[in-house]
């Protein structure tokens, strides 16, 4: 008989009764080659033929079972065809389907092409909405049988629906392969409502909605029946179900431990150095430090707090002290209020900033400590501070603080009679902070109490009320307060953009009396100081402007970039900025020898400044050559510095520019002027204010010639204010080598368990002396020493907040120099044991989540003042293949979609290189970009290759973080630069072999990323 078609062969083996094997063997001999079965839907064909009457036909199932067992056909084509059978009404035919599945639903497998294992997860996203509809339609007939009075019928179908779910649901396997199909279904939602519907529209895929509507009705069933057993099975398979799209996301946190070294660190690093920063930039990093460590939070919360503390008790007293309150009291709370953002999860946030309150009022002596140092009780305010952001409800404040007070009567008397008069920073911080707002927001601004002066329109109308208010705010430290309060919330630069403009309108006068002359050279002399002070505190960025094309540069900032002293700053003091008109030399020279007193009517302050620098080097030529004696040159400093004290700071700031330039024997002169100038007026002086004046001017020198008057090993005694000036300044041991310091200091910091203020001062001044390479690799060499495990874990957590420092140039060197070293060089390989080297594979992925989630941003003010040694080109250094786009699409749209085109030997470079980065054309000019592409290249390599050992195993751990640190669904993961023929490397390490790895580490955003992760968890 010839066989015309499939139907008919099925219909033949039935009428002469062949055996399974006999069945197999004569429709290999009617379809000898070509097609596949799959093609010819053999399984639907069986399953059509079998299910015709109302029992299911038992010799062609057993056809259907053969083909199952010897792979005739795929596990795909039999779900599909199960799941388009719905008469659930035949019951018979109902348990052969199910009984048909349990045949191999906990061990679907695929090796073919990718498109084929999408197609296995389209399937069985079919097959389970087919299961939930036949578990409904079970659990209705039970619900009739029940109120009929014959319970057995149904109760043994559901009994078998509910298992077949159990076992499909029970393998992570088969919910990787659903986590797929959902998404490939959810992308071709969206292409076709784009119009873009290819040819897989015209399969039947049952969409995740309709899984949800069945799963929910499936429920309303339940609910009525009372076998506890069935109910209980049933929402065991829905909560497996519904965890499906996030079961990525699942991440346990640490509560074995209370102590989280790196979030102290980055608190005390951004305390110490950075208060002017945005608190954006430090959020981000703290929520990566938070989900990289899985912290819970109210001990990240908690943890935060002790930071503070520990920064207000130890930072020096002065303006340190006062930055520090204003951190811990103004900018934290408003960090909080943005992580409160951040918190997804089921318990409020309020709670956790509660809880963490509750946990630091059991640190009495931290508290007692801090109370003492502030002479104030700390917690009170902080907690009502917390509670206007809205962290804290009202009852919570009253509980915290009623504790606060019954612990404080135990405690030794914090107010003695000798400091109960003095009032506490923290109030005085808070009560700064409105200040400044009004300040600001004045348009008539800078009084305390009402705003009868004008900082921003007319400075003229009332010049004599604005000297008082700034005379007012030059004294005691009224002045650092309000910086202090205005840094912390982020309005510094608003506020010396206030003394700018001041400054600018009072460098010259037209018309004016001898009093209108004295007034307006005193307010151009203490806007200069007060921005003198500022940029030497918090940073000259904040005294810039932006750069707006043709605006006019104000004079202060012209002298500041161009004639101030900063650390890490060179003057020329043969600058043409210094020589200015020689007549207006002349004239000033002649102005300052002039034994009578220094006329200040229709002075131009900007021209005497910027002439200083030429009169002083006259000066000193005459004062060499005999012409004037010492007697002449007190007189003449006197004059600088007896009525405007920011000429005698124009005029050292010259000088210290030029003593660098001078031999050893030159020295002298110029050293004993800058004495003159920083010493006390031999005269008497006539202008306002003097006094405030000059315990400004005298810090602003000291910072001014700290460098000069180091490497000259010269001392000059500056007014003494009672308070140490400069604290961090200097700290490195004398005759010692740096690398000697770097070891001792982070072997001190690791046994201590956490880096303090000047530890922090160190770190900065070894890594601006060594260059970011030379401080990373000695770093990371300590790493590897360790053997101890928790030893490398903390050493991780601290490295990790040193690098801080400057994040980006540290993750750049490590990942882009050190790594590739320590893998390439087999001599080194030892070092990649364990513990050392899971430790080295934390570090390097926290450091690159945390540099590829911030270099979008700015890099921030601390990084931007560090003079930079020349890192390499990257571009050069790192040479990509760029990928034609032309033939990337080609690729893309090629019907075998899928990895196995690029196996073929003309793409060899596209096979090793094609990453998801590429498809989302992420700019490879970037050097962190090109670092981490060529570092996963490396990896795949290493993979690929024949020789294992350390390096593999490193390579391993390195993956093994990336998933751990993975946010879930997050495309801009460093991952996406991971070439997609690493996948199928990875899961044949044992430990990575597992389907949520897969999911990880590949980028399901992507069609093409769908199908490499389908088809490398289709084959495990």
């Amino acid at each position: 008989m010839k066989v015309v078609n499939l139907k008919q062969a099925i219909l033949q083996a039935w009428k002469e009764r062949w055996s399974d094997y006999q069945w197999a063997i004569n429709m290999k001999k009617f379809f000898p080659k070509g097609a596949t079965w799959d093609i010819l839907n053999l399984a639907e064909a069986l399953l059509e033929q079998a299910m015709i009457g109302p029992s299911p036909n038992p010799l062609i199932l057993s056809y259907l079972k053969y083909a199952i067992s010897s792979q005739m056909v795929s596990y795909s084509s039999v779900l599909t065809a199960i799941s388009k059978f719905d008469d659930f009404s035949r019951d018979l035919c109902v348990q052969a389907l199910l009984n048909i599945m349990d045949m191999f639903c906990d061990r679907l497998s695929c090796h073919g092409k990718a498109e084929e294992c999408i197609g296995l997860c389209r399937a069985l996203l079919s097959a389970l909405h087919w299961l939930l509809r036949c578990t409904a339609a079970s659990a209705e007939r039970l619900r009739e049988g029940l109120e009929a009075g014959t319970p057995a019928t149904g109760e043994k179908q559901l009994a078998m629906c509910l298992q077949r779910l159990e076992k499909t649901l029970s393998s992570t396997k088969n919910r990787a392969l659903l986590h797929i199909a959902k998404l490939e279904e959810a992308s071709l939602h969206t292409s076709q409502g784009l119009g873009q519907g290819g040819t897989r529209a015209n399969q039947p895929t049952a969409s995740w909605t309709a899984i949800e509507h069945s799963l929910l009705k499936l429920g309303e069933i339940l609910a009525n029946l009372s076998n506890l057993q069935l109910r209980s099975q049933a929402e065991q398979c829905g909560t497996l179900i519904r965890s499906i799209p996030t079961m990525l996301s699942v991440h346990s946190e640490q509560l074995h431990k209370t102590g989280f070294p790196t979030v102290h660190a980055v608190i005390l690093l951004e305390g110490t150095m950075n208060l002017t920063g945005e608190t954006q930039p430090l959020v981000e990093q703290l929520v990566m430090v938070k989900r990289t460590q899985h912290i819970p939070t109210p001990l990240f919360v908690l943890e935060i707090w002790k930071a503070c503390f520990v920064g207000l008790i130890e930072s020096p007293e002065g303006t340190e002290e006062l930055k520090w309150t204003a951190f811990t009291f103004l900018k934290i709370p408003q960090v909080l209020v943005k992580l409160k953002k951040y918190s997804h999860g089921d318990k409020d946030f309020t709670e956790d900033v509660s809880s963490a309150f509750e946990f630091l009022l059991k640190l009495t002596p931290l508290l007692d400590k801090a109370d003492q140092r502030c002479n104030c009780d700390c917690t009170d305010f902080l907690v009502h501070e917390c509670s206007k952001q809205g962290l804290l409800s009202e009852a919570s404040v009253n509980n915290l603080v009623a504790k606060r007070k019954a612990d404080r009567e135990h405690a030794p008397h914090l107010k003695s009679g000798e400091n109960a008069n003095i009032q506490p920073n923290p109030s005085l911080i808070l009560r700064a902070e409105p200040t400044v707002t009004n300040i600001l927001k004045c348009s008539s601004g800078l009084n305390f109490l009402s705003c009868p002066q004008t900082m921003d329109a007319d400075h003229s109308k009332s010049p004599e009320g604005l000297l008082g208010v700034l005379g007012h705010m030059l004294s005691g430290k009224s002045l650092d307060l309000l910086l202090a309060a205005a840094a912390a919330t982020g309005k510094l630069k608003s506020f010396a953009r206030k003394f700018i403009n001041l400054n600018e309108f009072m460098t010259h006068g037209t018309e004016e009396s001898t009093k209108a002359a004295s007034v307006r050279a005193l307010l151009f002399d203490i806007s200069f100081l007060m921005l003198c002070h500022v940029a030497q505190t918090y940073g000259s960025e904040v005294i810039l402007s932006e750069s707006s094309t043709g605006a006019e540069v104000p004079f202060f900032e012209t002298w500041m970039q161009t004639c101030m002293p900063e650390e890490g700053k060179i003057l020329n003091p043969d600058h043409p900025c210094f020589w200015p008109n020689s007549t207006k030399v002349e004239s000033l020279v002649a102005l300052l020898n002039n034994s009578s007193e220094m006329k200040l009517v229709q002075m131009k302050w900007h021209e005497a400044c910027l002439s200083i620098s030429a009169a002083i080097l006259e000066i000193l030529n005459a004062w060499e050559n005999g012409v004037l004696a010492f007697e002449s040159i007190q007189k003449i400093t006197d004059n600088i510095k007896g009525k405007v004290c920011s000429l005698a700071v124009c005029a050292v700031a010259w000088l210290v520019a030029h003593v660098r330039m001078l031999g050893l024997d030159e020295r002298e002169k110029s050293l004993q002027m800058i004495r003159q100038l920083a010493g006390p007026l031999y005269s008497e002086n006539t202008l306002q204010f003097y006094n405030e004046r000059v315990v400004i001017m005298s810090s602003i020198l000291e910072h001014m010639c700290a460098d000069v008057l180091h490497q000259t090993a010269t001392q000059i005694k500056f007014p003494s204010t009672g308070v140490d000036t400069m604290p961090y300044w200097n700290l490195l041991p004398p005759k010692r080598p740096i690398k000697e310091v770097l070891t001792d200091i982070f072997a001190k910091v690791l046994e201590k368990g956490w880096v303090d203020s000047r530890s922090i001062h160190i770190f900065d001044t070894l890594l601006h002396m060594g260059g970011v390479y030379w401080f990373c690799n000695n770093l990371i060499k300590e790493l590897l020493k360790e053997t101890r495990k928790e030893h490398t874990l903390r050493a991780v957590e601290l490295l990790y907040s040193i690098f801080c420092l400057d994040m980006q140039q540290v993750t750049l060197v490590l990942l882009g120099h050190i790594l590739p070293g320590l893998l390439t060089d087999s001599s080194k390989w030892h070092s990649l044991m364990d513990p050392p080297g899971t430790a080295l594979a934390k570090l390097a992925v926290w450091c690159a989540l945390s540099s590829y989630s911030s270099h979008k941003g700015q890099a921030s003010s601390r990084q931007k003042k560090r003079h930079r040694e020349d890192i390499e080109d990257y571009t050069s250094l790192f040479p990509l293949d760029d990928v034609q786009p032309s033939k990337l699409m080609r690729l893309l749209s090629s019907n075998e979609d899928d990895a196995n085109v690029l196996s073929s030997p003309t793409d060899r470079s596209m096979r090793s290189s094609l990453s998801a980065s590429q498809l989302h054309t992420v700019n490879m000019k970037d050097p962190l970009n090109r670092v981490l592409a060529n570092l996963f290249l490396l990896i795949s390599s290493i993979l690929g290759s024949r020789t294992a050992g350390p390096h593999t195993q490193f390579v391993q751990w390195f993956m093994e973080e990336c998933v751990d640190c993975l946010e879930q669904g997050s495309r801009a993961s460093i991952l996406q630069f991971m070439p997609f023929t690493t996948v199928s490397e990875l899961v044949k390490v044992s430990a990575m072999s597992s389907p949520k790895v897969v999911l990880a580490i590949t980028d399901l955003s992507l069609p093409l990323g769908r199908q490499v992760a389908a088809k490398a968890i289709a084959a495990l």
